[in-house]
């Protein structure tokens, strides 16, 4: 009975926040009402007894991609009522794809229900009783696919690496540290010997 209240309960606020994040005319809100729709699917997903997932959406979407969102749309400069101009003219083809979606995700609760994908959603470790799913899926993931995981974390590293080069812009007349030229220099050029005279103390012209 506790079971069903929460998991309605979560599955509104989870549907409520969507639509918010799609009709909320500020994007600042729309992030906000995403954070809460994060928080409502990490609580279906603890319910069906996914923990790893649930975590996954709090530590890794609403503690850094929401968070992310959230600066993006704050200091950049964007023109939200120019981007939301032709939103009628799209509204068809947002309708289906939306629908397919839906049918989509008809036809698996369907099939998870009727218990005909459990033995293939199982794979080669399912969790059991002393085992939970989030030890399941890291023997699967360090071990059938390790190699997979490793080539996916060199791609974004690629990619992040990418990013900071094509992002990258040295502004002239702007004074950086030269590693080298520190290290190699001698006495003559690390220092300089001024002729200043007696009681006429230092000017800035001899400090240049």
């Amino acid at each position: 009975m506790l079971q069903g209240i929460a998991f309605y309960l979560l599955a509104t606020v989870a549907v409520l926040g969507g639509l918010m994040v799609v009709t909320a005319k500020n994007p600042v809100h729309s992030v906000l009402w995403l954070i809460l729709a994060f928080f409502s699917s990490a609580g279906l997903f603890v319910l069906l007894g996914a923990e790893f997932l649930a975590m996954l959406l709090v530590v890794v979407y609403v503690g850094a991609v929401a968070v992310l969102f959230l600066f993006v749309v704050m200091m950049l400069d964007v023109d939200f009522v120019r981007l939301r101009e032709g939103y009628a003219r799209y509204l068809p083809l947002a309708a289906i794809v939306a629908g397919i979606l839906l049918a989509e995700m008809i036809m698996i609760s369907l099939a998870v229900v009727s218990g005909g994908a459990a033995a293939d959603a199982a794979g080669p470790v399912a969790a059991t009783a002393d085992m939970s799913n989030v030890e399941a899926i890291g023997r699967v993931l360090y071990t059938d696919y390790v190699y997979i995981f490793q080539a996916a974390g060199i791609v974004l590293l690629i990619a992040m690496i990418g990013a900071i080069v094509l992002t990258l812009r040295h502004k002239p007349n702007i004074k950086r540290q030269n590693v080298a030229r520190q290290v190699g220099r001698d006495a003559k050029t690390a220092m300089e010997v001024k002729s200043v005279t007696t009681g006429a103390g230092v000017t800035p012209e001899d400090l240049v």
